[in-house]
């Protein structure tokens, strides 16, 4: 693993923009473009191979751990502070047969290559699962795939992202629909607020690869979705029923909402119809309540405790609850079990604070302690140093691809830059590509979009289109 700096391509803030990666732009704030295209981080295939076994060998334990918790209700409304009234569906969730509904995650990791001076970094250890809503996912599956093919700067890329989404949507909603009985339209939600375009250009590519699974879509906001007092059942703004929901909002932020347990509630009648034939069943969230184990970081304490003494424990952190930590530990990250971009993180060694990204946002619920595993430092030629923490996806169960995001602190934020990657040896896997002229960019740009889109759906596209430009 080394990390290569490159000349820049031209306009590339405006290329990777036409691309799709509207919130790339310097602000006065961030003056740093989120990609900057100066460098990149170049793996050996056995480098990708160490990868995908410690996921898929994380990735078990988690199943695992799932299984142990459904068991154990208490611990899920104890140590993990999630409601009581959504275990019923955390547990009906988890134990549907075969699994569905459950389409994407991502695992943050620190690893800094086999040949890292440094033998603490030359093992993957996984920090914790983004489960739920985890995004970068454009810059992952598709920004970074371009750059490959038009720069030729390495022979593959750890990257099936795209192509592997669109089989995860054939399969869980082929399950779907015979839960339901009958073809749906799948409804795709983001919450308004977001002015950086993320969330909405992230939802936007799980929408584009729901089709090329080939099923109809429609794209809302959450602020859209109506409770009906007349039936308890969910309807979008047009007052069409909502059969499934993809919904880039964290259900932690959900399950406080007025609706909240009226969501729960109506899960109940899935698949349910009328004497008349009529579906007057409830809503398919995406991602499954169940996600909601894994996406508290509360979940890596628990896979300690499990797994401490298993061989797989190597890719594992000493994690504890705050309240069970041993004196022992003098390094450690505390971490609120519901946070989000590095809110809220302290880095503590030996009584000093290494760094302090209090924000008082985050920690009503508790906080664990995962054994200090600062990132790898990588020197750019001027001397700066780099942090780099890969993202790991997971679709459908299986590993996918990566995506690294870099900061000049050890602790990633929601400023952290986006770098792309690639493999120096094996065989070439790709077509090279000419870089796009910068009138060639300006045209893309300038492309009226959706314009095939359906009337209900072209209010949420404008919201993104305003983003874009």
């Amino acid at each position: 693993m080394r990390r290569i700096s490159v000349q820049p391509r031209p306009n590339f803030t405006r290329l990777v923009q036409s691309q799709g990666l509207v919130y790339s732009n310097p602000t006065p704030e961030h003056p740093i473009p989120y990609w900057t295209d100066d460098m990149y981080y170049s793996f050996t295939s056995e480098e990708i191979e160490l990868l995908e076994r410690a996921t898929k060998d994380v990735f078990d334990m988690c199943c695992e751990a799932a299984d142990y918790l459904v068991d154990r209700p208490e611990l899920i409304t104890g140590r993990m502070a999630i409601p009581s009234f959504v275990l019923k569906q955390i547990i009906k969730s988890w134990d549907h047969e075969p699994a569905w509904a459950s389409v994407y995650g991502r695992f943050d990791v620190c690893f800094g290559g086999l040949n890292n001076p440094d033998p603490r970094l030359r093992v993957p250890k996984f920090y914790e699962f983004n489960a739920d809503t985890p995004t970068s996912l454009v810059e992952a599956a598709v920004i970074q795939w371009l750059w490959l093919e038009q720069t030729g700067h390495g022979n593959d890329q750890f990257n099936a992202i795209s192509e592997m989404l669109v089989e995860a949507w054939k399969r869980n909603l082929t399950l779907v629909e015979k839960e339901i009985g009958h073809r749906f339209k799948v409804h795709f939600a983001i919450g308004i607020g977001d002015s950086s375009g993320e969330d909405a250009f992230n939802t936007t590519l799980l929408l584009d690869t729901c089709q090329q699974a080939g099923w109809q879509t429609k794209a809302i906001c959450m602020e859209d979705i109506r409770l009906s007092q007349r039936d308890g059942r969910f309807y979008d703004q047009d007052g069409e029923h909502i059969d499934v929901i993809f919904k880039l909002y964290p259900w932690e932020f959900m399950v406080e909402q007025k609706f909240g347990k009226a969501c729960f509630e109506d899960m109940e009648r899935i698949g349910q119809r009328n004497e008349a034939g009529e579906y007057v069943g409830g809503t398919v969230w995406i991602e499954p309540p169940y996600k909601m184990l894994w996406s508290n970081k509360a979940l890596f304490a628990i896979l300690w405790q499990l797994f401490k003494d298993d061989p797989r424990s190597q890719w594992l952190l000493p994690t504890y609850f705050e309240d069970e930590a041993p004196a022992s530990l003098t390094k450690f990250a505390r971490k609120p079990i519901f946070a989000r971009e590095g809110a809220d993180v302290v880095l503590h060694a030996d009584g000093k604070v290494l760094h302090d990204s209090t924000t008082g946002a985050y920690g009503k619920e508790g906080y664990v302690v995962q054994e200090l595993s600062i990132l790898p430092e990588f020197k750019d030629p001027q001397g700066v140093s780099h942090y780099p923490v890969l993202g790991l996806w997971m679709v459908d169960g299986d590993v996918a691809g990566m995506g690294i995001r870099e900061d000049i602190t050890p602790i990633t934020t929601n400023t952290s830059l986006f770098g792309p990657h690639s493999i120096s040896d094996g065989p070439v896997n790709y077509e090279r590509k000419p870089v796009p002229d910068l009138h060639e960019i300006e045209a893309t740009l300038a492309m009226e979009q959706y314009t095939e889109a359906p009337e209900q759906t072209k209010g949420v596209l404008r919201y993104i289109e305003s983003i874009a430009h």
